[in-house]
């Protein structure tokens, strides 16, 4: 009987506080950048691929350790993602792609990295135009939400119930804003649990539902509640998929500065992908 030689890719499967991502180590850019989104949504599918919230490739870089390419599972590209940046810091480390004390090149600039076993740390990158007390016109209600770019657009919601508030509805919504327009925003809800802990739950753009983490939402949460005078550094972020992030920063007047997430990047499994068989 005739070898199989069908196509096939390795790849990792990774996830932060179940913020879960595919990584392949694209040094070799074997897939053609136009080709790229169509591939993040096949790979993404939770049925008929792979199964993730977004898709990284880590490819060459001459000013970093390594660049990223990274897709939400819809095939668009953000700018920043805090848990798949964790990801993909462990994953290059793993291959021995990187040293623990690393930085890679995003779309929202250089990131670093510092890689403690599973625990990673990241420098953030990106974090400004802050707004807050927006009122947000809904369905003949309104709603107040504070916004803060982390890399990303992000809105945080303040809520006193988080495990009733109905995050797909209204993150939806938000998501959609035409205040928002055009590039739309992230939705996180919030509830203020200690003088440095904050509970999340996080309708993710990209992904257009609710995620068990995200990461610069984490952190715009916190940064946010700090600046409300709620919160002081470092804060405990809980995740609705169990996960306790932390986030430093310094806070002078209100500016923002050492920006930092940590948490844990977890290897699920590795495998093949059977690329002739993702449809």
């Amino acid at each position: 009987m005739a070898a199989d030689t069908r196509p096939r890719l390795p790849f990792f499967k990774m996830h932060g506080g179940g913020n879960d991502f595919v990584l392949l180590d694209h040094r070799a850019r074997f897939i053609p950048e136009a080709e790229q989104p169509e591939f993040a949504r096949r790979v993404c599918h939770r049925q008929l691929g792979a199964g993730a919230d977004g898709l990284i490739l880590i490819e060459d870089c001459p000013t970093a350790n390594f660049r990223w390419r990274f897709y939400n599972a819809d095939g668009s590209e953000p700018e920043m993602c805090g848990n798949g940046g964790r990801c993909a810091a462990r994953f290059a480390v793993l291959n021995g792609l990187a040293p623990a004390e690393l930085s890679f090149e995003t779309l929202a600039g250089t990131i670093k990295a510092e890689v403690q076993g599973r625990r990673v740390k990241l420098l953030m990158a990106g974090v400004g135009d802050l707004s807050l007390n927006r009122t947000i016109p809904l369905d003949g209600d309104s709603l107040t939400g504070h916004f803060l770019k982390v890399g990303v657009p992000h809105v945080a919601v303040p809520v006193d119930d988080l495990e009733q508030a109905p995050v797909t509805q209204w993150g939806r919504a938000i998501r959609f804003h035409p205040l928002f327009a055009p590039a739309g925003t992230n939705v996180n809800f919030i509830r203020v649990a200690g003088p440095q802990e904050l509970k999340i739950r996080t309708y993710e753009r990209g992904v257009e539902d609710e995620t068990l983490a995200c990461g610069t939402g984490s952190v715009a949460a916190a940064l946010i509640a700090a600046r409300l005078g709620q919160v002081k550094s470092p804060v405990t972020v809980h995740t609705r998929g169990g996960e306790a992030l932390t986030v430093y920063f310094m806070l002078t007047g209100e500016a923002f500065g050492e920006v930092f997430l940590e948490g844990d990047a977890l290897v699920a499994y590795q495998g093949e992908l059977w690329v002739d068989e993702l449809k």
